[in-house]
């Protein structure tokens, strides 16, 4: 018996088969869960399994669908302690492979591309994903499709061209690249011609392979969770991905019931899951008028807001937002007393603890992981930009507690 049994709705819980290329609930467009047999799973993987397994996210290849992986060696990036902050660890996802976390959720969507022998992959992204996408499609000889904002960080596009992609700039927000790939989806040359859309949370692999983060989090700290975990969020597949973990790593018998406070942290300048969660609702609302210098966050409605809300819920964690000038300064604080130098996107992150060390939700006891999701090289025309412009602080307003405006 395969250990990947089948594929599940989140919303209605239908079941699909997992032998076959999927994307999203035909019945409602809930986002689809691979499911695993753990019970026979949970036999032959334990902790002592994984001590002569190479460091990488495919160490878990017990817990992800049985294919050949499409591997560039990423994952188990380091669990960094803060010089700054005791308890605070740094999980540093810039030293992946494109230098982003999302090289995991691309590795696994192209190692199942593979699998299914898709041939041309698209996808409507912020920037990082593009690359990662361009990268494991060159490395699995899979032709890339990829619609970007024409004012992504010049790094992320440089890179797909030099992978061999095929790029479109897109006068607009990953919202409109995502629109143009619908549209495209409708036509007959796209339906004739083999095309598959890896759009964030509308195929079910990504999540598959962000859940790997959770895994590393919990084997890193000794199977013991944190009492945090900050993640910035844009799509939010990580978040996703990790809440899985923590669930299977329990079914596993690796843990047992605790959960980390899972906190989101998006950009002032578009933070549509941080007004949600101000206002009890339980998805989120196009933001109008995105902006902010962390392209990753730049994402106007996600569509996995129901679950990243829920999750919020389920773990007593809360949602937040950071301007883009704090989110500057934490970049530059961090790669001067970290050593570390950060994403916007993960900047983010300390911002977010800087705020809730500061209201109580957090004390200095706390295990906390704050998450850099990328790394600053790939935004230094960004960076160079902002910081020539750089400006105070505009007034904040409380949030849900928490002062940071959006």
């Amino acid at each position: 018996m395969p250990r990947l049994t089948h594929l599940e709705c989140t919303r209605c819980a239908e079941h699909f088969p997992a032998d076959r290329p999927q994307t999203v609930c035909p019945k409602d467009g809930g986002i689809l869960y691979a499911r695993y047999d753990l019970a026979s799973i949970k036999k032959s993987f334990s902790p002592a399994s994984l001590l002569p397994l190479a460091p990488t996210m495919w160490r878990y290849d017990a817990v992800l669908p049985e294919a050949t992986p499409v591997t560039l060696g990423e994952g188990f990036t380091p669990m960094l302690p803060s010089r700054e902050y005791p308890n605070v660890f740094i999980k540093d996802e810039g030293l992946n492979p494109t230098g982003s976390f999302k090289a995991r959720g691309l590795s696994a969507a192209v190692t199942m591309a593979r699998h299914f022998g898709l041939k041309k992959l698209a996808i409507p992204s912020a920037g990082n994903a593009a690359g990662a996408l361009a990268a494991y499609s060159a490395a699995a000889k899979i032709e890339a499709h990829i619609f970007m904002p024409k004012d992504v960080p010049l790094a992320n596009r440089i890179e797909c061209h030099y992978y061999g992609a095929h790029v479109t700039l897109v006068d607009g927000l990953i919202s409109d690249c995502a629109r143009k790939v619908a549209e495209l989806k409708e036509t007959e040359s796209w339906k004739n011609d083999g095309w598959f859309d890896v759009s964030t949370t509308k195929e079910p692999y990504r999540v598959e392979g962000k859940k790997t983060m959770g895994y590393e989090v919990a084997e890193q700290l000794g199977w013991k969770l944190p009492e945090g975990i900050i993640y910035p969020t844009g799509g939010g597949v990580g978040l996703l991905g990790m809440w899985k973990a923590f669930d299977e790593l329990e079914q596993l018998g690796f843990i047992g019931s605790e959960r980390p406070n899972m906190i989101s942290v998006q950009s002032s300048g578009c933070a549509p899951i941080v007004k949600a969660w101000d206002e009890g609702r339980a998805s989120s609302e196009m933001w109008p008028n995105a902006s902010t210098l962390a392209s990753g966050l730049r994402v106007p409605k996600p569509y996995a807001d129901y679950l990243i809300l829920d999750i919020l819920k389920q773990s007593g964690g809360l949602a937040l937002a950071a301007t883009d000038p704090e989110i500057l300064a934490a970049t530059r604080h961090w790669a001067m007393v970290e050593g570390i130098f950060a994403a916007p996107e993960g900047a983010a992150s300390l911002v977010a603890y800087q705020k809730l060390l500061a209201s109580a939700f957090f004390t200095p006891d706390d295990t906390v992981v704050l998450f850099n999701t990328g790394s600053g090289l790939k935004y230094l025309d960004v960076l160079d930009t902002k910081d020539a412009q750089a400006q105070r602080p505009p007034a904040q307003r409380a949030i849900a507690g928490i002062i940071g405006p959006y």
